[in-house]
């Protein structure tokens, strides 16, 4: 284990400190448990540093699982192994190591790069679509 020398910059100890942080993720969890009742429930395990709850960006709804990130490994491995499988307001929650996100979720829609939908529409651009009358001063189109 190195040690921090003094006279170096404050991140270099930050970043050794939080290397023995260890980040769980929580899933199966009630939509209306609390950061404060998770943490109780890992406290019991050791030194909780933070609980995140995720929150839908459209609703503000949570999603169901959370992230606690736990002073020492040891202490976060042992509330894995006692947590994983408890009943907690109603439901079984999962308790495991939290993995790096991967980047290779989907950004937008399943249907391509279409610009209108629906049913007999041009795919956008000027001309159509409309009754009478000419818009944006493209040629009018009959279908």
């Amino acid at each position: 284990m190195s040690r921090i020398r003094v006279g170096q910059p404050a991140w270099v100890w930050l970043r050794h400190k939080r290397g023995q942080i260890m980040k769980i993720y929580v899933g199966n969890l009630s939509f209306d448990v609390t950061e404060d009742e998770i943490a109780a429930e890992f406290s019991t395990y050791g030194k909780v540093e933070s609980v995140a709850i995720p929150a839908d960006k459209l609703s503000g709804r949570p999603r169901g699982f959370a992230f606690v990130e736990m002073a020492s490994k040891p202490e976060a491995e042992a509330a894995i192994t006692g947590l994983n499988g408890k009943t907690l307001k109603d439901r079984t929650i999962v308790v495991n190591e939290s993995r790096p996100r991967t980047d290779n979720r989907g950004g937008g829609s399943s249907y391509g790069n279409r610009r209108s939908g629906g049913y007999g529409s041009s795919g956008g651009g000027s001309g159509g679509g409309g009754r009478g009358g000419r818009s944006g001063g493209g040629r009018q189109r009959r279908y």
